[in-house]
């Protein structure tokens, strides 16, 4: 499907990797398309990775919360539209594989029946290791350290990671709490390094403090203050190739110190900020 003019003048699209194997693209869109998009239709079954900002994916009737904690399926021939209800735009790592690895990759349970391949639900929340996997890919690609090889095994380990049972969550819930769920999400999504209170978030939802945490543990299986730092951490993953003053940017996502950043991130990706930029060959 060919996209109208105006559409593709608010994406650019960079390839990273094209193997028989895997073929990973960056796509980052400008966040004009405030409501929702002419419906657009991918081409191929794909893996999308949220890794800045958010957007909306609609299909149908089931609207889609697309930010850094998850992972959205684009499946071939399915029709979708886009909207941005948060300023700021988007980038994500679209991440497509022969179907016939796929077929391999993926648990059977979470395949829909049909002729062409595709994924019975709409998106599926990720681990941390799986966010870290996205930053290693991009980072390495994009300043070409990551060898051919290299970049193959750690996008494969990522789908593997991606559609595990204990490393991914699919959410299941009703309407009505999925969307109080993606409420919140947008206003967390909206300012990373405000410091919300419960009450404000419940606030801006419309529902008291105490059933929003209910729901969202329910809905996500994780608290909302887990959530939240998530977000920021995985902010500070796309990050770390621009900063020098790792405390500089610890407070430009809202940590109170260094030291709360440093930690906050070691317990969530298993090292500190200092030594992923390493680990990415982001510094020396």
């Amino acid at each position: 499907m060919q996209l109208p003019d105006t559409v593709m003048a608010q994406f650019s699209t960079e390839l990273l990797l094209k193997t028989k194997t895997v073929t990973i693209r960056d796509v980052v869109c400008n966040g004009e398309c405030r409501h929702k998009s002419d419906e657009e239709c991918a081409h191929k079954t794909s893996l999308v990775y949220p890794y800045r900002g958010v957007f909306m994916r609609h299909v149908g009737r089931n609207d889609t919360v697309a930010e850094a904690n998850q992972m959205l399926f684009f499946n071939a021939a399915q029709g979708y539209r886009i909207s941005h209800p948060v300023d700021g735009g988007d980038a994500c790592i679209d991440l497509s594989i022969d179907d016939a690895l796929l077929a391999e990759l993926v648990p059977k349970d979470q395949i829909q029946p049909g002729e062409l391949f595709g994924f019975r639900r709409q998106r599926r929340r990720i681990d941390p290791r799986a966010q870290a996997l996205v930053a290693l890919l991009r980072h390495g690609l994009h300043r070409k350290a990551a060898e051919t090889l290299e970049a193959e095994t750690l996008a494969l380990t990522l789908v593997r990671r991606s559609l595990g049972e204990r490393t991914s969550h699919a959410a299941g819930a009703s309407v009505g709490r999925q969307k109080l769920v993606d409420r919140a999400k947008l206003a967390l999504s909206s300012d990373l390094a405000r410091r919300w209170t419960l009450a404000e978030i419940a606030a801006e939802v419309g529902v008291s403090p105490v059933y929003l945490t209910q729901v969202f543990q329910q809905v996500e299986a994780t608290p909302l203050y887990r959530y939240q730092l998530r977000l920021r951490l995985a902010r500070a993953l796309d990050l770390l190739g621009r900063y020098d003053d790792l405390t500089a940017l610890g407070l430009e996502l809202g940590f109170s110190s260094h030291s709360h950043f440093t930690s906050s991130f070691r317990q969530t990706y298993g090292q500190t900020p200092a030594e992923f930029q390493r680990a990415a060959r982001l510094r020396r």
